[in-house]
């Protein structure tokens, strides 16, 4: 079995889910969010990511991680911010030896709804049946990083065969 650690990369909210992999079985092993006050210094808040998904990896002892790669084309302060999240999040990945997995929001749509205009719900539906629950996750960041790791196991599952 993997441990595959699904990372909705943000500033103000990191999505997280973290499942086990192997064969034709995928099992849920946690999901949630990091947060961080909104007001607080840039540097603070990356501090906190940083800290708490370090206290993750710590805790959990992933393989991979599997993150969504940025895509923004109107907000430019946005996607700065998540940018530099998303730094942090790759460099206490690179620190804790993980392997790293990226993937555009298509390639996961395509992966967990074979539809790549896809919606939340249907993907949050999707993960949900994937993943045997009777609810859809919550905070959508966590149905969101759910989706980045499931894509991820399902990619090396097909590499297997």
């Amino acid at each position: 079995m993997t441990k595959i650690l699904g990372i909705d990369p943000g500033t103000g909210i990191v999505g997280f889910g973290l499942i086990e992999s192997g064969g034709n079985r995928v099992n849920i092993l946690d999901a949630g969010v990091i947060r961080t006050p909104a007001g607080q210094k840039d540097e603070l808040r990356l501090l906190t990511i940083y800290n708490e998904l370090g206290e993750l990896i710590r805790d959990h002892k992933p393989e991979w991680i599997s993150i969504e790669k940025l895509f923004f084309a109107r907000n430019v302060t946005t996607a700065m911010s998540v940018s530099q999240s998303r730094g942090v999040i790759l460099l206490a990945a690179t620190q804790a030896k993980l392997k790293v997995a990226e993937y555009s929001p298509l390639q996961i749509k395509m992966a967990i709804t074979g539809y790549g205009r896809a919606d939340k719900k249907q993907i949050q539906e999707m993960v949900r049946v994937l993943l045997s629950l009777k609810e859809i996750p919550k905070p959508d960041d966590a149905a969101d990083a759910l989706a980045a790791a499931l894509t991820h196991s399902q990619i090396l599952a097909s590499n297997m065969t």
